[in-house]
């Protein structure tokens, strides 16, 4: 085998992927025709997708940014998607240069491009695998080598369960996932809210025609998500309303958020 031959992994460009979708709409250069027409469904439906996007990764921060201050020092960031600004390791390692983080990813695009982007950071690693086999995330070979499965973890699953139906049962792949992280761990999830908002339902018809999944769930499910974890500040909220840990921060009213701001929500869970 060539050198570095396994970094250069096949992958099929005929059909839209999650990660490749998302980085067309935020402007990225790593996708094809096929995502670029999943990016236009989106932005036919909801206009302003690229802003929902940036709440995503808004939500990303704000959550990486409050679990490395609380003295967590490692990350496995599931269904990572491709490299884009403000990283998770960028975000952690902002706090502590020390913090280790593993992104994984089921996209062979991001394995590529993600290792190669990586290739001077020792602390920070990507890998090629499905939420939909938590175990074989827990048993990858640079997950046990990266990851302390005895210490605190960040597990991140931000902006990945609307793209799973409920009938596919989503949280027990996370359950998985929480059950091998021990006490002092942080559960960071953003997900599509349904609050009744029109453009709500857009982009699920959008996701629906773009990738065929992608569905909006009450704010009473998405708690669901966090498997009977506390949540910081007990809510989950609109990304531009979120401030977890920072109760003096004054928060927009509802009615004075644009409704784009109203597709996302996000929460922090915490295993005692």
């Amino acid at each position: 085998m060539a050198e570095n031959e396994d970094l250069t992994p096949e992958f099929d460009i005929s059909r839209p992927t999650i990660a490749r979708v998302y980085d067309a709409i935020l402007g990225g250069k790593d996708n094809f025709a096929a995502d670029r027409e999943g990016r236009d469904a989106y932005v036919k439906y909801v206009p302003n997708a690229k802003d929902v996007a940036l709440d995503n990764r808004e939500g990303l921060r704000k959550g990486v940014e409050y679990i490395a201050n609380h003295g967590v020092d490692q990350f496995l960031d599931i269904g990572a998607g491709l490299p884009t600004m403000q990283n998770t390791h960028q975000i952690a390692q902002a706090v502590n240069p020390d913090a280790t983080v593993v992104y994984v990813d089921n996209d062979p695009i991001v394995l590529a491009h993600g290792r190669a982007l990586l290739a001077t950071n020792k602390s920070t690693t990507i890998v090629t695998a499905d939420l939909r086999d938590p175990q074989s995330i827990l048993n990858n070979k640079e997950v046990q080598e990266n990851i302390d499965f005895t210490r605190p973890i960040g597990l991140m699953v931000v902006g990945l369960h609307m793209h799973f139906h409920d009938d596919e049962q989503p949280d027990e792949w996370v359950r998985v996932l929480l059950d091998a992280c021990p006490s002092g761990s942080y559960l960071l999830i953003t997900d599509f809210v349904d609050t009744g908002e029109p453009l709500q339902k857009a982009i699920e018809q959008a996701g629906l025609e773009s990738l065929g999944n992608g569905w909006i769930r009450t704010p009473e499910r998405i708690r669901e998500h966090f498997l009977g974890l506390p949540l910081v500040d007990d809510k989950i909220d609109f990304i531009p309303r979120w401030f977890p840990g920072e109760p003096e921060k004054e928060v927009p009213a509802v009615e004075d958020i644009e409704p784009w701001h109203k597709i996302m929500m996000g929460g922090i869970g915490y295993k005692a």
